[in-house]
């Protein structure tokens, strides 16, 4: 029994940063920022938490797959922003599409938490413990980006992607195989200080501006570079591929360079590349959600196409999963002028 993808929706906010909004705030510009990360704009949500993110997203995936929400067994919140320590997210979810036979939980990866979540519903699905899972990635980074650091506050953006995994019923298609690793020894060199329970919020705390993501950008830059072309070739040499089988790779977008940078060293050329950094930033799990949603709403993605998610993220993590996709697109492929102004804006 394989467990696929048969639905999968996205939602980003309406309000945008574009790289002016920080040349007014913060000592840099736009071609600084362009020329570092490859970030154009991205989204912020002004209002609400995670869970707003999410309800739209996942109710556009049911729609796609016209089912009701009644029928989902599981939901699935991969996030580091949650509404709140507790409840989950998730039960805040299930709440909001009226979700009433599903149970759930958060879980908590990073920037992998879309691939670790997509891992667990897969052996949910294949073991028959469930057989409609929502995997949802989602994070409102910017309630934790530190307005006043210039080299972390223009990384960040906020967005939701959803995907529905279900039993296959053709097994030439679906989730075929993953991996995942993690180095705890570099916990804090991407961490948020305060806000758990080694640091609880206090006065001290807030003001000394404790409760945003810090990071060593240099370590991460490189460690990201390195991890998620090794756990690619892991995966790939052990289902007896190349990187001439992958139609699609989809790389976590964290920085454009990190993506560039693994792209040369696995031997991909650019167009079999997902990337869509320059106009939404990293949002965290949502970015290779976002991905897979946007190509698919343009045709690109097509039943059968050889598709690689990896990802690198706090903790170090780093995941990375092998699939067939299962989805038929509904639009033949073709270049909007949008795309085409921000591939422009992006070189």
């Amino acid at each position: 029994m394989r467990a696929a993808i048969t639905s999968i929706s996205h939602y980003v906010p309406p309000d945008i940063l574009d790289n002016q909004f920080f040349e007014s705030n913060l000592d840099t510009s736009d071609q600084w920022i362009r020329s570092r990360t490859g970030i154009v704009e991205r989204r912020i949500a002004r209002t609400g938490g995670t869970s707003d993110l999410i309800i739209p997203a996942a109710q556009q995936c049911l729609n796609k797959r016209g089912i009701a929400a009644s029928e989902v067994d599981c939901i699935l919140v991969a996030t580091v922003t949650p509404d709140y320590v507790f409840p989950s997210t998730a039960s805040l979810v299930q709440a909001g599409i009226a979700a009433r036979n599903a149970w759930g939980f958060d879980l908590s990866a990073a920037c992998c938490g879309f691939i670790v979540a997509l891992i667990v519903a897969t052996r949910f699905v294949e073991s028959g413990a469930a057989q409609r899972v929502l995997v949802c990635g989602a994070d409102k980074m910017t309630s934790i980006a530190n307005y006043q650091d210039r080299t972390s506050a223009v990384l960040f953006g906020d967005g939701a992607g959803v995907a529905l995994v279900e039993q296959s019923d053709d097994e030439s298609v679906g989730i075929i195989d993953h991996l995942a690793h993690m180095d705890g020894r570099h916990a804090k060199e991407l961490y948020m200080p305060a806000g758990g329970s080694v640091r609880p919020a206090s006065l001290e705390t807030v003001n000394n501006r404790q409760h945003y993501l810090v990071q060593d950008g240099s370590t991460v830059f490189k460690a990201a570079s390195k991890d998620i072309v090794d756990i690619t070739q892991e995966l790939l040499e052990r289902n007896g591929m190349s990187t001439d089988d992958i139609r699609w790779f989809v790389p976590h977008q964290a920085n454009r360079r990190i993506i560039d940078a693994v792209g040369e060293r696995l031997g991909l050329d650019s167009e079999r590349v997902m990337c869509n950094i320059q106009r939404y930033g990293n949002t965290s799990s949502a970015t290779i959600p976002l991905c897979l949603s946007e190509w698919m709403e343009k045709g690109a993605l097509h039943r059968g196409d050889n598709v690689v998610l990896s990802s690198f993220g706090a903790g170090f993590t780093s995941a990375s999963l092998y699939m067939r996709w299962a989805i038929a697109p509904d639009l033949p492929a073709e270049e909007t002028e949008d795309s085409l102004i921000y591939a422009e804006a992006a070189d």
